[in-house]
């Protein structure tokens, strides 16, 4: 709640239901404890990310080609230290050796360049409308 406007941000029953349908798709960053950044979302064999993919944990598919991401978080008071940097780093690893084709994400566009850092490409504004706000699509092949 505190990394997200109330309308962008996720539920704290959605995020339960994702730890239920999805655990292995959860990149959390703790120490002490206490998270500190994760990134989460599903597997599919669609190549796109849609909003219905939000509201919808059970259509993950462990053998899905692409990784969605759903949220990247990072405490207000951990930020500005590498945590997000870090989790996106492994996570890139993780879905790479699992063999999937690639991963992709929306963003607004001041956070293109961060994502551009790891290999992301902007795919345009996506069909997003999350939150009421422009997302770009972007994505990241192996």
């Amino acid at each position: 709640a505190a990394s997200y406007p109330p309308l962008e941000g996720a539920p704290k029953e959605s995020i339960r239901n994702r730890i239920a349908y999805f655990p292995e798709c959860f990149w959390i960053l703790e120490e002490d404890g206490k998270i500190l950044s994760f990134i989460n979302g599903f597997a599919t064999n669609e190549k796109d990310l849609t909003d219905e993919m939000y509201d919808h944990p059970e259509e993950h598919d462990p053998d899905g080609k692409w990784q969605m991401i759903f949220s990247v978080v990072t405490a207000p008071e951990a930020r500005k230290k590498g945590y997000a940097s870090a989790v996106m780093e492994q996570l890139i690893r993780d879905v790479r050796a699992a063999g999937r084709n690639g991963i992709v994400l929306t963003c607004k566009e001041r956070l293109i360049p961060f994502y551009a850092r790891f290999g992301y490409v902007d795919e345009g504004v996506s069909d997003s409308t999350h939150g009421n706000v422009v997302w770009h699509q972007m994505r990241l092949v192996f």
